[in-house]
């Protein structure tokens, strides 16, 4: 079943009005027809299930079936601190991450990173990837859309940090897998977690300094070394496989 987002303002009794861009979407491109089903989902807890009952070039009148609140979202939120990485990469990644069920994605402009955005250059790559993590949204039938937040130094971002419950930095000169194993198994007791990726490059020293200093848990995720947009998506599997409820 198609999923597409929607907000509570749309909701009349029954009935669920659909405008924009996702009208085109749904009758020319998904050539759908009156009577066929769609899930519209509400960014926070429901999936409403929903029969169409009119189709015009400017809008698209549902019914409500059935609301379904079984969440598809973990109980904690994930905040995945990324370093810029080359090329397309960061595409990849937010996809991933977002099927993964990362909560937000903080791109952050690290010593290594070789990618320098100015403020236009960065305007139309948050639009792109915002873009990304709406579609990937919907094909994992997440509740919610993750935001794509302004790049930030790592200064910025571990001050960012500071706001969440708990912090760990995967980084290859780390040891001791049975501290990770149990720093794992603990995140859930916590709401919020950040999660810092290095770039290419990884890590310089005097920021992983500043992480301890600011009281992260700097773990290693193995001992082998991991590409940038192989730690971060194998840190949220992780977490995911930890998290997930039944």
């Amino acid at each position: 079943m198609y999923q597409f987002f929607m907000d509570e303002s749309q909701v009349n009794g029954s009935e669920i009005k659909i405008e924009g861009t996702d009208v085109n979407h749904i009758k020319n491109v998904l050539r759908m027809k009156v009577g066929e089903e769609i899930m519209l989902s509400n960014g926070t807890d429901k999936h409403f299930i929903c029969s169409i009952t009119e189709l015009s070039d400017t809008f698209i009148r549902t019914k409500i079936v059935d609301i379904d609140s079984n969440s598809t979202e973990l109980p904690v939120k994930l905040y995945l601190f990324q370093g810029l990485p080359k090329a397309d990469k960061m595409e990849l990644i937010i996809q991933k991450a977002v099927e993964l069920g990362v909560y937000e994605i903080i791109p952050v402009a690290m010593k290594r990173s070789v990618v320098k955005l100015d403020a236009k250059k960065e305007k139309n790559k948050r639009l792109r990837w915002q873009q990304i993590a709406e579609s990937a949204a919907k094909q994992s039938k997440r509740m919610v859309i993750p935001q794509i937040h302004p790049c930030m130094s790592f200064q910025e971002a571990v001050a960012y940090g500071k706001t969440l419950d708990y912090n760990i930095v995967p980084y290859e000169f780390a040891g001791g897998m049975k501290t990770s194993k149990e720093v794992v198994k603990g995140l859930k007791q916590y709401r919020s977690v950040g999660i810092y990726i290095g770039p290419e490059g990884g890590f310089e020293e005097s920021e992983i300094q500043l992480a301890k200093e600011s009281g992260m848990q700097v773990i290693t995720l193995g001992k082998r070394i991991l590409r940038t947009e192989t730690a971060g998506l194998t840190t949220l599997s992780i977490i995911m496989f930890e998290l997930e409820q039944d």
